[in-house]
């Protein structure tokens, strides 16, 4: 089991009090070692992502337009909730590094996994817009960088915030199945009624708890995987759906995110040789972040 936690993702900051902050990664990381489970996994570094490798999901107007609003000092805001400080840039870079990297090492061996504990998240960032704390979508990248030597990827999407941006990127490549769950009507209001055969949609209503949650899944997810057969599974794992997080109506326990990764383990052991790798998108209170994070690779390590 590998895990990425770039320090230079912690170089990422927004206004005080904004909820994607340095503390979650730190949350994750303390949990992680307070388990034992960051001493049983091993632990990797990754360079930045390359520009040519944004480029084949990003367009260069979009790119462009980040490299020119990113500030010397102070911040600048892509919009109302996503400002960008110095460092963003770099450490959304190191974070789909960081993916990037993973995909190669979990493909080199079957049955590999890896968690990134990385920050900023990525799956609001769509083709040519950075929206919802996101600015380059990491999970894109890394299944582009997937492609290179499989022919099917499948990325599974529980954050409580539809995966807009990966939606967008993936929406007429068929290689490349996107399952998505989150509340609605809630952020973005994105593609949400998309009609195309690789993108699948569990809207959820706010309030859902986990035995619909969970049928949920089961009643869109495996069947949609059962047809696609994957080589390799990327999970945008966001933990935001917990009952105690503040920025959503979605009442999950841990034990449903322990759950939902069991699940896609026993979808990878049946069509991907057992390979995921998982990136971490939302999540805002921090205890209820560190449990989950670590269930969450405690499921994955097996």
């Amino acid at each position: 089991m590998l895990l990425y936690a770039p320090e230079e993702c912690l170089l990422h900051e927004m206004q005080p009090q904004h909820p994607e902050r340095p503390d979650r990664l730190r949350a994750i990381c303390a949990g992680l070692e307070a388990s034992g489970l960051a001493d049983a996994c091993e632990r990797r570094s990754a360079a930045a992502i390359s520009a040519a490798d944004l480029s084949k999901i990003h367009g260069s107007s979009h790119l462009a337009a980040l490299n020119a609003l990113q500030p010397q000092s102070g911040l600048a805001f892509v919009d109302g909730d996503t400002p960008m400080c110095p460092d963003s840039l770099q450490a959304a870079a190191l974070a789909a590094g960081a993916v990037a990297d993973a995909v190669g090492q979990v493909l080199a061996e079957r049955g590999q996994r890896a968690f990134c504990a990385v920050r900023p998240p990525g799956h609001h960032a769509e083709a040519d817009t950075a929206m919802g704390f996101c600015f380059y979508n990491s999970i894109a990248l890394g299944a582009q960088r997937a492609l290179r030597e499989v022919e099917r990827v499948a990325i599974l999407d529980f954050d409580v915030h539809h995966g807009n941006g990966t939606v967008d990127i993936f929406k007429d490549r068929p290689e490349v199945l996107v399952c998505s769950s989150f509340q609605h009507p809630f952020f973005p209001n994105r593609y949400v009624h998309i009609d195309r055969p690789n993108i699948v949609n569990t809207p959820l209503p706010a309030g859902t708890q986990g035995p619909a949650f969970r049928h949920a899944l089961e009643r869109d997810w495996s069947a949609a995987l059962k047809a696609h057969r994957p080589q390799l599974i990327l999970i945008s794992a966001g933990f935001d759906a917990h009952r105690e997080d503040p920025l959503a109506g979605l009442l999950l326990h841990d034990e449903d995110f322990r759950w939902a990764t069991d699940f896609i383990v026993d979808l990878a052991e049946t069509y991907a040789e057992g390979r995921i790798v998982s990136a971490l998108e939302g999540g805002y209170d921090l205890n209820a972040l560190s449990r989950c994070a670590v269930l969450h690779v405690e499921g994955l390590k097996g």
